[in-house]
């Protein structure tokens, strides 16, 4: 099966990975970025020959400009564009406002346009946060509480556009066959110097930023895997995920256990990460004067295990072994420069 499709966020580090997958079996593809005369020429240089199958539409999240002609002509949407900083805003209405806003506009011109099948990348984010200490193990139908108290802006702004996005399409679009896509920490090669939040933990250990190893966990998955789920959930029947949410995940990994495959693997271009252990109150210290380090600080010693079985099960989606991916990023950074050895 393919269409055309749009693809939001084409700059992203998932979105390219879907317009990839995408392009390469055949599909036609809208994609969105904030500045056109930025971006054209990289999205070309990316995507070389292509031109007859990419258009690249200009349009905000909070804006209507563009929209419109970016769904024109398209029959799917895999709604993939969010903000996603490195450290925590000034105030969290600076990531929820957009998230949501974007999000329903994204539905609203898509529902305009006659387009039926919806996907809608959302987040572990909107899952795993909020619960009580004992619970350690996750999927699709746990919710995170936005409100509950510790919850950064970024945790809350998934989690709001998500349940915005599904009350909409109660709403006005009932017929629509709309299912989010939730993944976790994200790693894997990158393309450019635009990659996930979730890399910089890997760029950081490898250049020695991270003194020490500090005793945070993360279920990790694959972007190409995340892009691989993202291509089965547009070209599944509408019936099929109508309403579904699909957590993308693969492996759990200390930080610790992450740093001693690097090592093991890498030889003398791992030769910056720290052996030591990072006392938790020191890390609590730090926290004090990095809003980045605050936003990870609450997670300490908590071991959250999500599962993507369902996606499995529903979709048939496989996923790469959590050490091909850790080792792959690595690399990657590497021989695009990003890390020096």
């Amino acid at each position: 099966m393919t269409g055309t499709a749009l693809v939001t966020g084409g700059t992203g580090y998932i979105g390219g990975e879907v317009i990839t997958r995408l392009l390469r079996k055949g599909w036609t593809v809208h994609t969105t970025v904030r500045s056109k005369a930025k971006s054209e020429r990289a999205l070309y240089g990316r995507w070389a020959g292509a031109e007859d199958r990419l258009r690249v539409f200009e349009a905000d999240l909070m804006d209507d400009a563009g929209w419109a002609e970016a769904n024109a002509g398209c029959t799917h949407v895999a709604h993939v564009a969010s903000p996603f900083p490195v450290g925590i805003p000034k105030h969290e209405d600076e990531l929820v406002v957009p998230a949501r806003e974007g999000t329903l506009r994204a539905l609203r011109f898509a529902h305009a346009a006659g387009i039926g099948h919806f996907v809608q990348t959302s987040s572990s984010a909107a899952i795993a946060y909020g619960h009580p200490a004992s619970k350690t193990t996750f999927d699709e139908r746990d919710w995170t509480n936005p409100d509950a108290p510790g919850i950064q802006p970024y945790i809350k702004s998934k989690t709001v556009a998500e349940r915005a996005a599904r009350d909409w399409v109660a709403d006005n679009a009932p017929d629509m066959a709309f299912c989010s896509i939730n993944p976790v920490a994200v790693l894997g090669p990158v393309a450019s110097h635009d990659f996930a939040a979730s890399i910089e933990i890997v760029r950081r250990l490898l250049t020695g930023e991270i003194p020490a190893i500090p005793n945070i966990g993360l279920t990790t998955v694959d972007v190409r895997d995340v892009a691989d789920l993202h291509v089965l959930a547009l070209e599944a029947d509408r019936d099929t995920i109508r309403g579904e949410r699909f957590a993308a995940a693969a492996d759990f990994f200390w930080m610790a256990d992450i740093a001693r495959i690097l090592r093991a693997e890498l030889g003398p271009k791992a030769a910056k990460i720290p052996t030591r252990r990072m006392p938790d109150f020191v890390l609590k210290i730090m926290a004090l004067f990095s809003s980045e380090i605050r936003q990870v600080s609450g997670e300490v010693g908590k071991r959250k295990v999500v599962s993507g079985a369902h996606a499995k099960d529903v979709l048939g989606w496989t996923t790469i072994p959590g050490k091909q991916t850790i080792v792959d990023t690595a690399n990657s950074l590497i021989q695009h420069g990003i890390v020096r050895t």
